[in-house]
């Protein structure tokens, strides 16, 4: 993945945009990673790649997968019952 193509497809957020938020605010939790534009707050399919991100920003790399992948992996998350949530005492 580019650093221009979306993460959260929700709120239409890159990740360009979400490492330099994270970069610029050192977010405490994760969860305050949707303070970037509302991302995470949707469908939460975002949500491990935004725990990713604040964890290290600098360091940060989106798997290789492309994004035709990563929309097709969360059109099955999004048919699925499974729901990601920020961790557990991260809000």
């Amino acid at each position: 993945m580019n650093p221009d193509d979306k993460i959260c497809y929700c709120y239409h957020v890159s990740m360009r945009k979400l490492v330099n938020f994270s970069l610029r605010t050192k977010p405490k939790r994760a969860s305050q990673m949707a303070e970037c534009l509302g991302a995470g707050t949707g469908c939460g399919w975002c949500i491990p790649v935004l725990e990713k991100i604040a964890d290290d920003p600098e360091r940060f790399s989106a798997d290789p997968m492309t994004p035709e992948e990563y929309a097709e992996r969360r059109k099955a998350y999004i048919a699925s019952d499974e729901k990601n949530t920020f961790g557990a005492g991260d809000s």
